[in-house]
């Protein structure tokens, strides 16, 4: 699995999103509670809006149009329940920060 630099940890603060670009495909970094860096699809599963634009806690990362929620540890949907993010493998090597994309698509829900 071959990983690209995206970012580093002086630029994602816990508590905070990022979103970065590698190909096509269109990421969010996430820093939750505690400072674990996760790394998902950057478009919502419902409609075609950055997550980015959103809103996120340190836990929940929201999307700004219909305020679809996601667990920042899983991806997972909590409103509504039955979708979820595509996840991306992460890596932090000293400051730098890490991510495959190789076998990765973005997940699309109902509408």
């Amino acid at each position: 699995m071959s990983y690209r630099k995206v970012g580093s940890l002086d630029e994602l603060w816990e508590g905070e999103m990022a979103e970065v670009e590698v190909d096509d495909h269109v990421i969010v970094l996430v820093c939750s509670e505690g400072g674990e860096v996760r790394a998902f699809q950057g478009i919502c599963p419902h409609q075609d809006i950055p997550l980015a634009e959103g809103k996120f806690d340190g836990k929940v990362l929201m999307c700004r149009a219909h305020q679809w929620t996601f667990d920042a540890r899983t991806g997972a949907g909590i409103n509504p329940g039955d979708c979820r993010l595509a996840e991306y493998p992460v890596k932090v090597e000293g400051d730098d920060i890490l991510v495959a994309i190789e076998g990765v698509s973005p997940l699309f829900a109902h509408s």
